[in-house]
């Protein structure tokens, strides 16, 4: 604490010492200057802005398709990929699509929708009720806060237990890939399907 001086007094301190004067807070009355290495500053600043950044909790929407016909077996294999998802953090939309006179029962998809919320209600809360959209049903689910408290806590540890080896932190989590067959339309209708010719 150098004390109340002029603009003048504090630039000729910062000099004689080799550092640079930084206006801290110019809202005060008289303004707060410190005397710094303002690069080392701008690195400090850069390097907690990267950790804060690193320790956020970053949600995606994980979709999941279905038809009014899927079977049991294929519902099963659903809810055991968006329970995987939710327990990762992510939010999942369960998506019914409807073809033809499909859409004349959308009481199939709301039956399939509130089973898929029932058997996730210990680890998501409904975001999104089931809604029409277009030709389609949607369900939103988001993971409830423990799930997330859990998640935050594994993380911390698995880069605690990193550190501890001498392993580089990169504060990259690896984002979790659906399987292919999830998405699928669970038809055999190929009129949605690109049609690619072929040379024999």
């Amino acid at each position: 604490m150098l004390g109340v001086m002029t603009t003048q007094q504090a630039l000729r301190e910062a000099e004689e010492r080799g550092l640079d004067l930084v206006e801290v807070n110019p809202k005060a009355a008289p303004p707060v200057c410190k005397i710094l290495d303002f690069g080392k500053f701008k690195y400090e600043e850069k390097k907690r802005a990267r950790e804060a950044k690193r320790k956020q909790t970053v949600v995606e929407v994980k979709e999941l398709k279905l038809r009014p016909k899927t079977d049991d077996h294929d519902l099963d294999v659903k809810l055991r990929a968006a329970r995987r998802f939710i327990e990762s953090g992510n939010k999942v939309k369960f998506t019914v699509r409807f073809r033809g006179r499909e859409i004349a029962h959308p009481q199939r998809a709301q039956m399939q929708l509130d089973w898929l919320r029932e058997k996730a209600d210990d680890l998501a809360t409904v975001e999104q009720p089931p809604t029409m959209e277009a030709r389609a049903m949607s369900l939103i689910l988001a993971p409830r806060p423990q799930v997330l408290h859990k998640l935050a806590t594994d993380r911390a540890k698995e880069r605690q237990a990193k550190r501890d080896r001498g392993e580089p932190d990169t504060g990259h989590d690896e984002p979790e890939e659906a399987d292919d067959h999830l998405d699928d339309d669970d038809d055999d209708d190929d009129d949605d399907d690109d049609a690619e010719g072929t040379d024999e």
